[in-house]
This record gives structure tokens, C-alpha cells and sequence, in this order.
């Protein structure tokens, strides 16, 4: 990617990457790095990964499905009840139909990608999964917004009422 298509890109998002195997952490963060401006945060322990989720609000998590203790849809569902606004990605060496209908449904993630995969179409996905987190929090304060406007405005309607009847 050039520094121009980094610059028409915009600022990144914050990116967890887990997976139990350091190998495969580590080569999407040094792709991801070098090609994209998104803060990569690297987990080879779903655990801790959770743990950080706590502690700081990724954009995207992308986590293996099968890791020891806790498997990837597990952790995704456990994000989508902390950090409902990230965008969830679950990779997997081990695609069938039931296991994908199950991350849908349990963990409602956004793209189901399997091994091995493609680094600009990973890259793709995970910028559209950036974006995708940022527009739903936007919406989210704008909800917020329109709701106080709301309830300010039947505050006046009803102190309107008040003086005048």
C-alpha cells in the first residue's frame, strides 16, 4: 500500500490479533503494521486477550476458533457482551457449516475467514471491520444526542404547559 492510499486511509483502529500459535500473530502484526496505520495488539492467550478488552476498546478482534481453553467463538461472544461495537473476525483452519452458523449466531461476528488466507484481503476486511465499529459508536453518541434533545424538549413542553394553563 502507498502512502497515499495510508494517507486517503485516515487514522487507524485499534486491532487485537489472538491466536495461540506466535507465528501467526506475529507475521499479521508485522503486515499489518507495515501496510496499514491500525495499533496492533497481539494475544497468543484468549484469556488475556479478554482481559485487555477491559482495559482498552479494540475496533476489531480477529481470534483463531481453535485455541486451548477457551476457543475463539467463546471469545468473541464474551467481546460482543463487553464491547459490543467491535467488529469480531474469527479465523479458522477448521471451516464447516455448523461452527460458522454458531460464530454467527453466538458471537454475531462480522466476517468468518479461513486458513490459509490472503494478506490484502485480510487487510480489506479488517479496514472495513475499522470502519464498520466507528460508524456504529458514531451512531451510538448520536442516539445518546438525540435522545437527551428529546428529553430537554419534553421538559420545555411541559414546563410550557404549566405556565400557561
Amino acid at each position: 500500500m502507498s502512502e497515499r492510499d495510508r494517507e486517503s486511509q485516515g487514522a487507524g483502529g485499534t486491532v487485537y490479533l489472538v491466536d495461540d500459535e506466535e507465528m501467526v500473530v506475529t507475521s499479521l502484526e508485522s503486515y499489518l503494521q507495515l501496510e496499514t496505520r491500525h495499533r496492533v495488539r497481539t494475544f497468543v492467550s484468549p484469556e488475556r486477550a479478554l482481559e485487555a478488552v477491559e482495559e482498552d476498546e479494540p475496533d476489531v478482534m480477529v481470534a483463531d476458533f481453535m485455541m486451548p481453553g477457551m476457543d475463539g467463538i467463546e471469545l468473541l461472544k464474551a467481546v460482543r457482551g463487553r464491547r459490543p461495537a467491535a467488529s469480531r473476525i474469527l479465523l479458522t483452519g477448521y471451516a464447516d457449516k455448523e461452527n460458522a452458523i454458531r460464530a454467527i449466531n453466538e458471537a454475531d461476528i462480522y466476517q468468518y475467514v479461513e486458513k490459509p488466507w490472503e494478506n490484502e484481503r485480510l487487510e480489506l476486511i479488517i479496514h472495513n471491520a475499522v470502519e464498520r465499529a466507528r460508524l456504529i459508536r458514531d451512531l451510538d453518541a448520536r442516539m445518546e444526542q438525540l435522545e437527551e434533545a428529546h428529553g430537554e424538549l419534553a421538559d420545555l413542553r411541559r414546563r410550557l404547559v404549566e405556565t400557561f394553563l
